[in-house]
């Protein structure tokens, strides 16, 4: 197989973060010839500008304007402009790139990944909030502007690489594998008095704090089971999730004729990074190698929704449709949040996630109007502060 070697305009929103790191690290070890359009930080000033030095964007932008000045004076002569604030995270998404990785976390990554797709690029997407959110308006805006959304989720990643369209009428389930987070062993009881740092002690990967408190309450997985749902046109009934602690096989496909398909590969956040890079091509790079012979076996159990019920949340949010899997999200992270301040406890999470759903579940709310930013944006904002009030009374 030749070397995908033609030059592509790249931009990565979130650079200093995991997958950013990764996305440029992968580029650099695989050679690939780039020139990069844009890079965007939320804070990291002194990354994003060791990163813009070396890969000489025409722009990198922090979204906190406080550290303009200092990005500035850091790239002061080198060419590159220095731009700060969510508008100019915006405006460099929809950048005249041609490949977008979209890895900013959180809700604050939607604006940006719309952004991308309206202006036609093809989104390696790392952003689970962009889907849960606005998953049917991102997929038809970039349809229609002739670009495409290709997931990095190792998990989604796996599923997108052994479903086969021509058959996808054919697929009975598609089953996602979670590692099981830091408490996978653990008891209600002692996840109960769980701190942020056992919480954000991932046993398989490095990951920011919000990340690994969502693979700690398994949260991720309700995401990404709503992801699925959107990315593969499937519902939420024909999508498990199995706990497999090695993460080996990081997703299986399980057709009509008895056949289930899985993608295997070592834990590298880099491997679906280069999968949706250089889609339909494969992208050459020193890749770890799978040794099964050493790894000897793989485990697997199902999930236990009592002591996660994350998954079952996601599932019924899912399935109410409209506006709640945002309002899901909003909660989430105003929960995460509060846990990593030791403002409410670990299993305060799913409480207040539960709470915000059945407080605002009256209401009419719709993300497929016109303007899908502005609705999606209002519901953030309001589930926020119901969840707000939530994590207050949990905190008394």
């Amino acid at each position: 197989m030749g070397h995908v070697s033609l030059p592509r305009r790249v931009s990565v929103l979130g650079s200093t973060g995991s997958v950013g790191v990764s996305t440029l690290d992968l580029l650099e070890k695989a050679g690939a010839e780039v020139e990069v359009a844009a890079l965007t930080a939320g804070r990291n000033v002194e990354r994003l500008a060791e990163q813009a030095l070396r890969w000489r964007p025409k722009v990198a932008v922090v979204e906190d304007e406080s550290k303009l000045a200092e990005l500035r004076d850091r790239l002061s002569g080198s060419g590159v402009k220095a731009a700060a604030g969510q508008a100019a995270v915006v405006e460099a998404a929809s950048a005249d790139a041609q490949w977008v990785m979209s890895s900013i976390v959180g809700f604050a990554g939607l604006a940006p990944t719309l952004a991308a797709a309206k202006a036609g690029a093809v989104i390696g997407l790392a952003n689970k909030e962009s889907l849960v959110c606005a998953g049917p308006s991102l997929l038809r805006t970039a349809k229609l502007a002739g670009g495409a959304v290709i997931p990095v989720d190792s998990e989604h990643s796996a599923i997108f690489q052994v479903l086969d369209p021509m058959n996808a009428q054919r697929v009975l389930r598609l089953i996602l594998t979670s590692s099981g987070g830091p408490f996978r062993p653990w008891s209600q009881e002692q996840m109960a008095h769980a701190t942020p740092e056992q919480a954000i002690a991932h046993p398989n990967f490095s990951m920011g704090a919000k990340i690994s408190v969502d693979s700690a309450t398994m949260m991720n997985k309700g995401l990404e089971i709503i992801e699925a749902a959107y990315l593969f046109g499937m519902s939420g009934d024909r999508v498990d999730v199995l706990i497999h602690h090695q993460q080996i096989i990081h997703s299986l496909v399980e057709y009509a004729d008895g056949s289930t398909l899985a993608q295997l590969g070592a834990p590298d956040m880099r491997t679906p990074i280069a999968c949706a890079f250089a889609w339909p091509d494969r992208l050459p790079w020193p890749a770890p190698r799978l040794d099964l012979a050493a790894i000897g076996q793989l485990t697997f159990e199902e999930p236990d929704l009592r002591r996660f019920p994350a998954l079952k949340i996601a599932k019924e949010a899912l399935a109410a449709g409209g506006a709640a899997p945002a309002v899901m999200n909003a909660a989430n992270e105003v929960a995460v949040a509060a846990f990593l301040d030791r403002k409410i406890g670990f299993l305060d999470i799913a409480a207040t996630v539960v709470e915000t759903l059945d407080r605002v579940s009256g209401q009419q709310l719709n993300i497929a109007g016109g303007d899908v930013l502005h609705d999606a944006q209002q519901i953030d904002t309001m589930a926020r502060r119901v969840a707000h009030d939530v994590v207050a009374g949990l905190g008394r």
